[in-house]
């Protein structure tokens, strides 16, 4: 026989491909063999139709096109005897979905064998109904399988259950026509139609809010009844399962009871008392009893309130935690994590326990612990338990230690009692995972710092001792290094001293160590350094005896690589060496900053706000939850309500900087720098936000340009003048500071109006641009940029960037801020200047990079903008 005729027996098959060596064989093999079935096909061998199909499905699961087959499904099915139609109908349900056209004609043979005399063939139409059904075949069979529900043999009644389960779903509107027969098949002896028909219950009552209410008031009592026979039933080797009789049904009735008992009082009291007996008698040494158990829970938990009850449940879940199976436990904390909403208080008496499956060696015990944690904490334990995560985090895996940080810091800011416990704690956690603190975190302890002035000298000190242990924690570095430029003097002084403080040692020179170690460390990024240079500005003032090293440190930065630090050098560098009389008062202590202004801003609410994303709030000493404000806030003077001190010196930088206070005078302008004198201070005092208010530091003001800085194309000028013209193209109107020249009000802008246009839209982002150009100078465009979130996701981490060809030149302020809400709710502006050296013959065209973060991850939209107005 050729060993790949029609009439090769399944098994030859199975072992040829079984037999070859590679992957290319098994396909020349499988090749071969559907060649001779097709040929079978065509031939309409009928001897060998049924072995075709056998071969069909072996070839079918092994991965390989069978659809040629699907017609001899349909002629086996057809036939008369048994042996054709069960293997017609097992290549039905493997080849075919219900998605298949085929499967329309195989309606008339399934109603056929639904009435078939044999009860085999009744039940193997049931299986293909109850795996393949579509909505139009439950349609035309549900009358058949609504009356084999009824049927004398229970193996067909129990088939008939499951296939109407199927039909139910496909098509609700039947729901009510099962009704009657299902709440039938809860008075079986039989537990495999009763299982099924407690599923079938199960699915009617939430299809069907008639089904519901008829089963909740005819069946209650009768499921309860059962529930009780099974749980008190003696041994029975036909159902036991580990000591326990058909836990598979336990679990289903439980369910059934847990839909019934939801939201109704009466039907949650009958069952109350059989809840507590299987809770309280069934073990829990065995897999079935711990599934048994955690069902039970989950019914306790989901019908109406019994304190009791629920506190039995909450035990039996604190049990669930001391299981050595991973699986038990994890269920466990998900149920714990619904419980707290009903009960915390009994949820409380198992943390000790919750605590340390956070210090489980399985990943996700961990995660989902830490979560319960977090949610268990409050005003009267959040102190022991935060001290427990601490010293776990002393040991925790590099892998949890960003998500248990995470949650120390936000859960130490929502619910601290004192400031001073907020900083111990948030030190300790700086000083163990620094590297793995998010921005907003460290961002708010300096806020909380600026406003404790009675903990100024303790905080600084403190920082100062983590500091010797710690210095490979980069936001510990950033914080100390400008408590120390704020606070220098009195770590060096030991102003504040408490009671629980030791004695302490520090010269000038010591806390400018640290200060140099911060700037030379290797790992120290650029917003370290910076803040370092910021720093040691200060100290130069605060410590003259040390002005001479200070300036010495600063000179070997000014042929730094980066820009923004050479550039700063130097700046600071003029200022020790030139400008005494004005340098203690540039460098004056910056105020307090405002809470209440921060709140606003995050939010979104106030003119400058640079972020609006969720931040943790602080919970001080006063009771108001104060969410903490970024850096770049903190850096930014333009609010409204920054106090002005009325010292002489802060009335001396007021008329050196030439700018008037009041609100309404706040309108961008040039700075131009004197022909007489230098012009290094230019750019210390320009700032990429509106002219500021009162006699704040104007070297803190630079550290605000760092967090929003404009990005500038590879395409366009990037020499330190170009650069520095761009930090310095918002500033307001000011001075000349070594010339006195006042600089001359910008000009009235009369230039023609052109239409703003969209200029890039995406699913998620609209850009568009406003135009405007000065009399007298057609070349050079204003384009205002405004940035809309057409999402419902909050944006971060915004950068724009443009890119321009040779004939264009292009300057990019700062962006008005970083953070894009979500919904429309908010926009980011940002301005852009082009001279176009073409204009008149070359209209503009520009390409567009556009980088943010969704829930932190990266997203990129790239475009080409050339929809111009012609005249520009």
């Amino acid at each position: 026989m050729n060993p790949f005729s029609s009439g090769t027996r399944l098994r030859d098959m199975i072992r040829a491909i079984r037999a070859c060596k590679t992957a290319a064989e098994e396909r020349g093999v499988v090749r071969k063999e559907c060649a001779a079935i097709r040929a079978s096909i065509n031939e309409n061998d009928q001897d060998y139709r049924h072995r075709n199909m056998a071969k069909l499905m072996f070839i079918h699961m092994l991965g390989y096109p069978t659809h040629f087959g699907q017609m001899e499904c349909l002629k086996l099915i057809a036939s008369p005897g048994f042996p054709e139609k069960r293997i017609g109908y097992l290549g039905l349900m493997l080849l075919l979905d219900e998605r298949q056209e085929v499967l329309m004609l195989v309606t008339n043979s399934l109603k056929q064998d639904l009435n078939h005399t044999n009860q085999y063939i009744v039940g193997l139409a049931l299986c293909a109904l109850g795996n393949i059904c579509s909505a139009e075949m439950a349609r035309d069979l549900a009358p058949e399988v609504e009356r084999l529900l009824q049927f004398r043999d229970p193996n067909i009644r129990k088939k008939a259950a499951l296939c109407s389960i199927r039909i139910i779903r496909k098509v609700p509107d039947l729901a009510e026509n099962f009704i009657n027969p299902a709440t039938s098949l809860l008075r079986e002896k039989h537990h495999g139609v009763l299982i099924t028909g407690v599923q079938l219950c199960t699915d009617l009552c939430k299809t069907s809010t008639e089904a519901l209410e008829h089963i909740r008031k005819k069946c209650t009592d009768g499921l309860v009844r059962t529930l009780r026979d099974l749980a008190n039933s003696p041994y029975s080797p036909e159902y036991d399962i580990a000591g326990i009789t058909d836990p598979f049904l336990h679990i289903r009735l439980l369910k059934l009871l847990r839909v019934l008992g939801e939201g109704d009082v009466d039907a949650s009291d009958s069952m109350n008392d059989i809840l507590a007996q299987v809770a309280t008698k069934t073990e829990s040494n065995k897999v079935a009893g711990n599934a048994i158990l955690y069902e039970c829970v989950q019914t306790i938990m989901s019908i109406e309130d019994n304190g009791g009850l629920r506190v039995l449940a909450i035990n039996i879940l604190g049990r669930f935690l001391s299981n050595r199976d991973n699986n038990i436990r994890y269920v466990a904390l998900n149920m714990l994590m619904k419980a707290v909403t009903a009960d915390a208080q009994a949820v409380q008496r198992h943390r000790v326990t919750i605590l340390e499956c956070v210090k489980d060696l399985d990943a996700s015990i961990r995660k989902r612990a830490l979560e319960l944690v977090y949610v268990l904490v409050n005003e009267t334990n959040v102190k022991p338990l935060v001290k427990e995560l601490v010293d776990y985090l002393e040991v925790s895996d590099l892998d949890f230690r960003g998500d248990l940080t995470t949650k120390i810091c936000s859960i130490v800011a929502k619910f601290s009692p004192e400031k001073i416990w907020y900083i111990d704690q948030m030190l300790k956690v700086l000083s163990e995972a620094g590297n793995f603190v998010n921005d907003e975190v460290w961002y708010a302890l300096i806020v909380v710092i600026s406003n404790a002035s009675e903990l100024h000298g303790y905080t600084v000190r403190a920082l100062y001792r983590v500091f010797q242990t710690s210095a490979e924690q980069e936001t510990l570095v950033r914080v100390t290094v400008w408590c120390i430029g704020e606070y220098g003097d009195m770590l060096v002084n030991n102003v504040g001293m408490l009671d629980i403080e030791d004695p302490i040692t520090v010269t000038e020179s010591d806390a400018v160590d640290v200060v140099e170690i911060a700037i030379k460390r290797h790992a120290s990024d650029l917003t370290t350094k910076a803040m370092a240079l910021v720093a040691l500005l200060k100290l130069s003032s605060r410590f003259p005896s040390c002005s001479k090293r200070i300036e010495e440190i600063i000179v070997q930065l000014k042929g730094n690589l980066e820009l923004e630090l050479q550039q700063r050098a130097i700046e600071f560098n003029s200022v020790i060496a030139k400008h005494q009389n004005i340098r203690s008062t540039l460098v004056e202590r910056m105020p307090v900053l405002d809470e209440a202004t921060f709140i606003g801003r995050r939010a979104g609410s106030l003119p400058g706000a640079t972020s609006t994303a969720t931040a943790p709030s602080l919970n001080l000493s006063n009771g108001v939850a104060k969410p903490a404000a970024p850096l770049v806030d903190l850096l930014d003077l333009s609010s409204d309500d920054v106090p002005v001190p009325s010292s002489s010196g802060s009335d001396f930088l007021h008329d050196l900087l030439g700018v008037d206070m009041s609100p309404a005078s706040q309108q961008s302008g040039t700075v131009q720098a004197s022909k007489s004198g230098t012009d290094v201070l230019l750019d210390l005092l320009s700032i990429g936000s509106p002219s500021t208010q009162g006699s704040s530091s104007a070297v803190d003001i630079l550290s605000s340009n760092i967090s929003n800085k404009a990005s500038i194309s590879p395409l366009d000028d990037l020499s330190p003048l170009s650069l520095s013209s761009n930090a310095t193209s918002n500033a307001g109107p000011m001075m000349d500071l070594l010339g006195g020249i006042s600089s001359s009000p910008p000009a009235e802008n009369n230039g023609p109006i052109y239409p703003s246009v969209t200029a890039f839209e995406s699913s998620s982002l609209r850009l568009t641009f406003s135009f405007t150009k000065q009399p007298g100078n057609p070349q050079t465009t204003s384009i205002q940029a405004t940035f809309m979130n057409l999402s419902s996701n909050t944006y971060t981490d915004f950068v724009f960037q443009a890119a321009v060809p040779k004939f264009l030149q292009l300057h990019l302020d700062p962006a008005s801020g970083n953070t894009l809400p979500a919904a429309g709710n908010g926009s980011i502006t940002q301005t852009l200047k082009v001279t176009n050296s073409q204009h008149g013959k070359k209209s503009l065209v520009m390409r567009i990079r556009i980088a943010y973060k969704v829930n932190g991850k990266d997203t990129l939209e790239e475009g080409q903008i050339s929809n111009f107005p012609r005249d520009l």
